[in-house]
């Protein structure tokens, strides 16, 4: 019978909670503590893909997601101004991997697995500041002064994580990526793309993207699009809700008729205004008795989908590595977990550094970092079947743990 663990989590994000849900499923003792008083939406929707549902069916939420989540079948980019580029179905990637993809609302994604965590396990108001291992354990400061003594810490604290450079052992700098992200939720019944459909417009350098997003848990029960509009911009510059339509009226002058609705239509309390960073990928993600996970470890951009889906990876691997050398060992504690911490960084940081670079190399090819690149990108779209498309996202879905 293996040793039962006193699992303290900084952080009630989606890794957070995903890795909180995972050490309760094998039996640990998890405690999340969470700098805000209150979780809110933040963020319109995610796209939740194979690798990152696969985890959640193993940790018994599938049906509840799948439940909650938009149905989308086809991918298609056009130009500008309207013109179809490529199209292609979405099936034949989910038929070889074995899942399709659910996107979802980030809130409503939160929420189950706030939910499916409890509420009495998760302490909302408190900011942890500082840490320290001992041989019996590592204690986590509080800036209220408290602390708590744990088995093991996970920092989950996303990518303005406070205790990041403590635990790689130097510092490390949020890089800007090179644009501006706007996000938002609409009403599906507006008609702005076809049924089961993931729209993306680009052209200019910019990209506006609608895609099915279900009903994101609302309570009128109405099926939604989350919508993108991506700009390029240098960073620092102002953020005012009150300018956001005028604002995207000016960057998107003369694009296709969806976007200009999109543009009156949308409500600007519900959009979010983000300047996209990451962080360079990391040697390590681990020091002793202590894990980065999510976006604490490996903040990146959006533009492969696979922030999320990341982190629950990570929740996944973590617990199984921490619960493998407890069952395998007739040794101390703190010898399972630092070898579990072994090889969680050997599993994670390849992985991870990987998808970072792969999705900020995305981002310039889009948003125009070296713009002969990205018209020839437009260019290979007009003849594109979609069979490369899909192969990147084959090749990222089955490198995952589950294949």
């Amino acid at each position: 019978m293996s040793t039962t663990l006193n699992i303290l989590i900084i952080g009630a994000g989606i890794g957070g909670l995903s890795a909180a849900l995972a050490f309760q499923r094998l039996g640990h003792h998890v405690r999340i503590v969470e700098r805000v008083k209150e979780i809110r939406p933040v963020g319109a929707a995610i796209s939740l893909w194979p690798n990152g549902v696969k985890v959640m069916n193993q940790l018994g939420l599938g049906d509840t997601l799948a439940q909650q989540s938009g149905f989308v079948d086809h991918m298609r980019y056009l130009s500008f101004e309207g013109t179809p580029l490529t199209e292609f179905s979405l099936n034949p990637l989910f038929q070889q991997v074995t899942q399709r993809t659910y996107p979802i609302s980030r809130f409503a994604l939160q929420k189950t697995l706030f939910d499916e965590v409890g509420a009495e396990f998760i302490d909302l108001g408190r900011a942890c500041v500082d840490f320290s291992s001992e041989d019996d354990g590592v204690t986590a400061t509080f800036d209220d002064g408290s602390t708590l003594l744990a088995d093991l810490l996970i920092v989950a604290d996303g990518t303005h994580s406070r205790l990041r450079s403590k635990v790689v052992g130097h510092p490390v700098e949020r890089q800007y990526v090179g644009y501006v992200n706007w996000n938002v939720r609409i009403p599906a019944e507006l008609g702005l793309a076809p049924s089961a459909h993931w729209d993306q417009y680009v052209g200019e350098n910019k990209r506006v993207s609608l895609m099915p997003m279900g009903t994101g848990g609302n309570s009128e029960g109405i099926e939604e699009l989350y919508c993108f509009f991506d700009v390029p911009l240098p960073i620092g510059t102002p953020n005012d809700p009150a300018t956001y339509r005028q604002e995207l009226k000016q960057h998107f002058a003369h694009w296709a008729e969806p976007v200009q609705a999109l543009i009156d239509r949308f409500d600007p309390a519900l959009m979010a205004r983000v300047e996209i960073h990451d962080i360079p990928p990391l040697e390590s993600l681990t020091s002793d008795r202590v894990a980065l996970l999510g976006d604490a470890a490996h903040g990146m951009a959006p533009d492969l989908g696979q922030g999320a889906c990341q982190a629950m990876e990570d929740a996944w691997v973590l617990a199984r590595a921490v619960q493998d050398e407890l069952e395998n060992l007739a040794a101390s504690t703190k010898v399972a977990l630092s070898l579990a911490l072994k090889n969680y960084n050997l599993a994670r940081v390849h992985r991870v550094g990987e998808i970072v670079l792969r999705a900020r190399k995305r981002a310039g090819l889009i948003h125009g970092e070296v713009r002969e690149k990205t018209q020839a990108w437009y260019d290979e779209l007009a003849i594109e079947d979609g069979q490369s498309i899909l192969d990147g996202i084959k090749q990222t879905v089955l490198a995952g743990p589950f294949g």
